[in-house]
């Protein structure tokens, strides 16, 4: 799958490749672990060359599309992200989206920033450099975003991006410290598209 460069004004989105292990796991270094308690983060070299290993095996299954989020003011690595869990409907044969190669629905997650990049405005243009290519490059009828419940950072973030809160899954999947995780799940559809596009638009302007 060709990952495309996604361009913003703060942040650009570049594929994630091997050669970014030893900036993606500087981003995370020296903050304080409470920042990172709910989140997977890789810590050293060693751990994001694994990191970047299992996106990119995601990737070539077709079930992910994983970036490294890059300052444009220094071209500075400073976290991470991903589209996910692309899943495919069975649309009968008559159907308009029969046949497509593009997914129907996808998951935005495996998100998270360097410290002094948090509430800058970069998650913010992140989200709408994805949320556009998942919409009006891949067709999506449905973007969903998961957090772990307790996670009340994580949740705030989401929900200043005009999510809908769709409810919590619970024992919905393995947590950070190795519980069953119950998750806050929110998500976007393609009807609401317009006006989200337009609230992070002018959230970016303020």
């Amino acid at each position: 799958m060709q990952i495309p460069v996604l361009e913003g004004r703060l942040v650009r989105l570049a594929p994630l490749e091997p050669a970014q292990a030893d900036a993606l796991a500087q981003a995370a270094a020296g903050a304080d672990p409470e920042l990172y308690r709910w989140t997977q983060v890789p810590r050293t070299p060693e751990e994001a060359g694994r990191y970047i290993a299992a996106a990119l095996a995601m990737g070539a299954a077709g079930t992910a599309i994983p970036y490294a989020i890059v300052r444009r003011a220094d071209n500075r690595v400073i976290g991470s992200t991903r589209i996910f869990n692309l899943e495919r409907w069975a649309w009968p044969a008559k159907h308009e989206r029969h046949g497509r190669l593009e997914a129907d629905v996808a998951e935005i997650g495996y998100s998270w920033l360097s410290a002094e990049a948090i509430r800058t405005g970069i998650n913010t243009e992140a989200k709408l450099l994805l949320l556009t290519h998942c919409f009006e490059t891949l067709g999506l009828l449905g973007v969903c975003l998961h957090a772990d419940a307790r996670n009340q950072r994580s949740r705030a973030a989401i929900e200043r991006l005009g999510a809908h809160f769709d409810g919590i899954l619970r024992a919905h999947r393995l947590a950070t410290d190795l519980t069953a995780r119950d998750s806050a799940r929110y998500s976007f559809v393609v009807g609401e598209w317009p006006e989200v596009k337009k609230r992070l638009t002018k959230l970016l302007l303020r």
